[in-house]
């Protein structure tokens, strides 16, 4: 199976909120009434029974003019999900059909993932299990159990605009490219977020302003730190014990420490001769 992708295309949404229902009624989430903000915006973000919103922006047009963008919201299912690295229990997964998915029963609730995803979409829920309460991390999964029976998620099932779609990446990202030049007519700013510093994005969008003015980061990036706790810490604290990866640790904050101190000696020295010169 090649692989597949949810497209995004803004220019075509016209805020009806279908998605939202569509991702409740599906995913058996409880209702979530938040006070009224002064705005069309059922909800300011994501939660963790909320797994779908439609973010409102009013943006200044070229002709001086102002517009409502809507953007729907939900994870972006990354390439290298940070959340993924970040999970102390690796129970958060990426999937071959692209999404990223979290075992829920071994989550022990330590945020990790709550605090390193770019896009802050993960989000804490208390559960309770024989009479106590936990917490465990939430998210969209991309209605996994929908595309592993071939299905497309419900909420570009239900989307009558065609705003969102879910298929083949090749054709969707041609359609991206097509669309790309005609809204670009409109809006000059227009141009497709799927972030490399994440290594790209299952869910990739056509935006029609900068991501910064529709509520997104303009270049998100996975946190070295996170990288190196996934890739080296965590593999030699297995090995070796608790008390060794923190030593790993401490070597390596220790090594950059000296890094960074002999890179300013140097520059200074250099300095010094280029005066003295």
């Amino acid at each position: 199976m090649g692989r597949n992708i949810k497209f995004i295309d803004i220019s075509k949404c016209d805020g009806c909120r279908a998605c939202s229902v569509a991702c409740k009624n599906w995913n058996d989430l409880p209702i979530e009434i938040e006070p009224y903000n002064g705005t069309i915006q059922s909800h300011q973000n994501v939660t963790a029974n909320t797994w779908n919103v439609v973010i409102n922006r009013e943006v200044v047009q070229p002709d001086g003019s102002l517009a409502w963008h809507f953007r729907h919201t939900a994870c972006l299912h990354c390439e290298e999900p940070s959340c993924a690295l970040a999970c102390s229990e690796n129970v958060i997964t990426k999937r071959e059909d692209g999404a990223v998915v979290i075992d829920e029963e071994g989550c022990v609730g330590c945020g990790y993932c709550v605090t390193n995803c770019p896009f802050d979409i993960v989000q804490l829920k208390k559960v309770k299990i024989n009479g106590k309460t936990y917490e465990k991390a939430s998210k969209c999964n991309l209605c996994e159990g929908r595309i592993a029976e071939g299905l497309e998620p419900a909420c570009s099932r239900i989307c009558h605009t065609d705003a969102i779609q879910y298929g083949d990446y090749d054709e969707l990202m041609a359609e991206a490219e097509e669309r790309l030049e005609v809204v670009k007519k409109r809006y000059p700013d227009a141009n497709i977020y799927s972030p490399a510093g994440v290594g790209g994005t299952t869910t990739i969008y056509l935006l029609t302003e900068k991501p910064s003015l529709l509520g997104l980061p303009e270049n998100p990036e996975v946190p070295s730190s996170i990288a190196l706790w996934k890739h080296v810490v965590q593999p030699v604290g297995k090995m070796l014990g608790v008390g060794a990866a923190v030593a790993v640790a401490g070597l390596f904050v220790t090594k950059k420490i000296v890094q960074s101190q002999t890179h300013h000696t140097d520059s200074e020295h250099k300095e010094g001769e280029d005066h003295a010169g």
